[in-house]
């Protein structure tokens, strides 16, 4: 049986990924340290017999177990473990600054030693507030080294260049996709993404939140169809040492996807969502926040034969169901307090 391990395994993203990859039949040690994801995340892969958590700091991972043989080399290294919303990133400065330096230093290591083939999950926010629209995988960036984002922004460019320096000197299979919004179950009412601001705003009946003018865009992409371009980047071959935009293209203004997710929300509740009109409650625009944001997907497609396919409403219907089965009830404070429009991921 192949073995994965899954860094940042119990949060959003990686919650799903570590559910596809056992059912796609691999064994997988998930690596958190839960300071972002939750065991709730994880609940039903707690007891699987081919399922293992560590709740373990990636930054100070002790990587010897592996090479000693003490628990199974991986196949496959997933480097996932980074705080990703503007809310998580600007609580947890230095940890994401660690995570994305000596943690990607470690696993990058660990990689080496082992033969592993290596994912290091990247960030549209590598892009910054881009003057190039949309943005390929050929753009720069225009980002700044020092603001308060930079945490996050320039830990990724850090472990962008130690990744693809591994696979110039030591020949490592390493391959990194920037992942753009995203959106779906298992994400946090409080973390800042407008999406469940948005979503846990509107089912409380409160008014949503706009940044700036609204203008700003977006695209959002359903979290299945992201778990399956991290699996195609792994999974194809010949793709080593290549760098992949993975998000949905289809661009919405930050007032629109208000009123697309007012309507579905007034839907799930049995009015109808045609008449609803939202109740917008507008602020600043916080420092650094990018105005337009869409990925051009091209190389994705060619290479990975890779392409989004959940609609937007139907995602956000699935994602509006989730919350309210569950989380209707919970205070929206922390929400209304969230920082701009929304991290990447």
């Amino acid at each position: 049986m192949e073995h994965a391990l899954v860094g940042g395994g119990a949060g959003f993203i990686g919650s799903h990924l570590c559910a596809a990859l056992v059912s796609r039949g691999l064994s997988v040690t998930c690596v958190d340290n839960l300071s972002t994801g939750t065991r709730d995340n994880i609940a039903s892969l707690l007891n699987h017999q081919h399922f293992t958590l560590l709740t373990e700091d990636i930054s100070l991972l002790d990587t010897e177990r592996w090479v000693r043989g003490d628990m199974p080399a991986p196949n496959y290294i997933f480097h996932l473990a980074s705080p990703a919303s503007v809310v998580d990133y600007l609580r947890l400065p230095v940890e994401t600054l660690m995570v994305n330096s000596q943690g990607t230093h470690r696993l990058l290591d660990l990689a080496r030693a082992c033969g592993s083939r290596f994912l290091f999950t990247s960030t549209s926010e590598i892009y910054g507030d881009p003057l190039v629209h949309p943005q390929s995988e050929e753009y720069w960036g225009n980002v700044s080294p020092n603001g308060p984002r930079s945490c996050y922004d320039e830990s990724k460019r850090f472990a962008e260049a130690l990744t693809m320096q591994y696979w110039r000197s030591y020949g490592v299979d390493i391959r990194i996709v920037r992942i753009f919004n995203t959106y779906g179950p298992h994400s946090r009412l409080d973390d800042g993404r407008v999406v469940p601001n948005f979503i846990g705003q509107a089912l409380a009946g409160e008014p949503i939140t706009i940044y700036g003018d609204g203008k700003q865009t977006r695209s959002f992409c359903y979290v299945s169809d992201l778990v399956a371009g991290l699996l195609a980047t792994m999974f194809t071959e010949n793709v080593a040492g290549q760098v992949f935009n993975l998000g949905n293209p289809e661009e919405h203004t930050i007032v629109e996807f208000a009123e697309i997710v007012s309507s579905l929300v007034a839907e799930f509740k049995g009015r109808d969502g045609q008449d609803e009109r939202p109740l917008l409650e507008w602020r600043d625009l916080p420092i650094d926040d990018p105005t337009r944001r869409r990925p051009d997907i091209e190389k994705a497609h060619k290479f990975l034969g890779w392409e989004p396919s959940v609609r937007l409403q139907d995602g956000l219907r699935q994602t509006i169901s989730w919350f309210g089965a569950g989380h209707e009830h919970e205070t929206i404070s922390a929400v209304r307090g969230a920082h701009g429009a929304g991290a990447a991921e």
